[in-house]
């Protein structure tokens, strides 16, 4: 009535497989390096040069290589720039946090209270041209 499987099913284990398999360490430092490249985009951007700085030694601790730097800017907001770091830095200490890097936890934990700190001070006031 039923006619047997003669091939081999694509539903097998994958554990079988011929290409080389990252560790959750390896996945984990990936993940944090891009979180920080990314970090250090917006810190670029923000023109925050010795947090950049911080930030690229340990992107170059974790992929081998030093990191690219933001040359271009955008058009967002320093305040759209400090939630975009908060929220980038947030992640990054996550991803820290569980893989006992204590040292991108302490950076990331240190830039999220600045960037907290940025928007919540009240913004410069700008002279108008020509103003008393």
């Amino acid at each position: 009535m039923y006619e047997p499987i003669r091939t081999k099913s694509v539903h097998t284990s994958a554990d079988d497989a011929d290409f080389p398999h990252r560790s959750r360490e390896e996945e984990l430092d990936i993940q944090l390096a891009g979180h920080l490249a990314a970090l250090l985009a917006v810190t670029d951007e923000l023109g925050l040069t010795a947090a950049g700085d911080r930030i690229a030694e340990q992107v170059g601790r974790l992929r081998a290589a030093p990191p690219a730097r933001h040359a271009a800017r955008s058009e967002a907001s320093p305040a759209a720039l400090h939630r975009r770091a908060h929220a980038l830095a947030g992640r990054a200490l996550v991803v820290a946090a569980s893989r006992a890097d204590t040292a991108v936890a302490i950076l990331a934990a240190e830039a999220m209270d600045a960037h907290a700190a940025a928007l919540a001070a009240p913004p410069a006031p700008t002279a108008l041209v020509g103003a008393p």
